[in-house]
């Protein structure tokens, strides 16, 4: 792969790598620059879905063709997680995080330029591939914090990324209402050249923790699993919560398009304010997980997750408006509980081995990618046959499996 190459052509040639420790206290300065990048980088598998509608008209492209845009971003961006990501173990992070936002910045500039609909798509897969230049921050976060401030710093780093999910979707529909859907594309680079910029100069060089060679590095992810019991556990919660939460965002649009509510898109886009409850939450999270220990947070957030679901059995029996409440409340609610639990699972995660931090990582968050597509998938299905409270049925199901997870007697040691 090129992109393998490009790094390791860079490390072989740089002056000998300096270990980054961990030091007394992370700097504001240096905090703003990792949640922002997060923030940034992320935010661009997520620009084109509120003008897809815009950009098939102006390019010619059916509905079904521009759908696929962010579908490919999407499966970019798994991939990416699955192949590039466990790279941050074997070359200098830094280095790594730079290479990502140079290409990003290109392909999202390609992106605005694109003639037609095969360009444009060839571009998406690459924006996703490129935009886990976010997974490689937030382990470069971890290991750059103290250990007594680290949930703290990745629940900071976490609120940059989560904040870059939930503007993404209004910033690209605002801009592209009044300057066109290109214009958001150069804007999306401009942003991304930006902090490659910034992270170039205010980032340090990270110490490779291995020498595997590509293919051990891809084969170890299978090894981290089975030697860390604390890893299955943390992927596997998390894993079940993302069900439930994908589940819900699914079939949340079309259930409101139907009888009582009749609402459009827009209504449904609005209930996805509720990940701002998120974004403020994950830094408090951070900081309980410092204090009393990652496995209480993960408890917390699990059981708000149960508790949100659970609510929604009761909307049969209210009135509509009085539903859309409930439905709303009930958002807030699972939303903050799955983004603390993520916040603690990465906790965990990061301190079961420095040396494998990017791969763990990995291995967190393409489990819990499986759950929101098999959450997409069966909700939608579940819908189709037996209704929302089915969906709820669902969701409430797998959110409660994640707490049984979470109660379930471990060894005390993270091996």
């Amino acid at each position: 792969m090129s992109f393998i190459r490009a790094v390791h052509g860079t490390a072989e040639t740089a002056h000998p790598f300096q270990p980054v420790a961990p030091s007394t206290s992370l700097s504001s300065g240096l905090r703003l620059l990792l949640a922002t990048s997060a923030g940034l980088s992320v935010a661009s598998i997520y620009y084109s879905q509120p003008m897809l509608g815009v950009m098939g008209a102006s390019i010619g492209a059916s509905d079904t063709a521009v759908g696929l845009v962010p579908m490919l971003t999407q499966l970019g961006y798994a991939l990416g997680i699955l192949l590039l990501t466990p790279l941050g173990d074997r070359f200098d992070r830094r280095r790594i995080i730079l290479i990502k936002a140079g290409l990003l910045s290109v392909a999202l500039l390609l992106g605005g330029m694109a003639p037609g609909i095969t360009l444009l798509l060839g571009v998406s897969f690459a924006v996703g591939l490129t935009a886990t230049l976010a997974q490689d921050i937030v382990p470069a976060a971890a290991t750059l914090a103290p250990e007594h401030e680290r949930g703290k710093v990745v629940g900071t780093v976490m609120t940059g990324l989560l904040l870059g999910i939930l503007l993404s979707r209004v910033i690209s529909g605002v801009v592209a209402e009044h300057f066109g859907w290109r214009a958001m594309y150069v804007v999306a680079a401009a942003s991304v050249a930006f902090i490659g910029v910034a992270a170039w100069r205010g980032l340090p060089r990270f110490h490779p923790t291995n020498t595997l060679s590509y293919g051990a590095l891809l084969g170890s992810l299978a090894s981290l699993w089975r030697r860390y019991g604390a890893l299955r556990r943390a992927a596997l919660a998390q894993g079940l919560i993302s069900i439930g939460f994908s589940a819900f965002w699914s079939t949340l649009a079309v259930m409101l398009h139907g009888a009582p509510f009749h609402l459009g898109s827009a209504a449904a886009g609005a209930f996805g304010l509720a990940g701002a409850a998120g974004a403020l939450g994950a830094p408090i999270a951070g900081r309980i997980a410092d204090r009393f220990g990652p496995e209480v947070v993960t408890r917390l957030g699990a059981g708000m997750t149960v508790l949100s679901f659970a609510t929604m059995f009761a909307a049969p029996w209210l009135e509509p408006n009085h539903q859309l409440w409930l439905i709303g409340a009930s958002a807030v609610g699972f939303d903050l509980g799955a983004q603390i639990t993520l916040v603690a699972h990465q906790t965990i995660v990061f301190g079961i081995d420095p040396a494998a931090r990017s791969r763990l990582n990995a291995v967190l968050f393409v489990t819990m990618f499986i759950g929101m597509s098999i959450g997409a998938a069966s909700g939608s299905l579940v819908l189709a046959r037996w209704g929302w409270m089915a969906v709820t049925a669902l969701a409430t199901a797998a959110a409660l499996a994640a707490l049984a997870v979470r109660l379930s007697t471990g060894p005390r040691t993270v091996r």
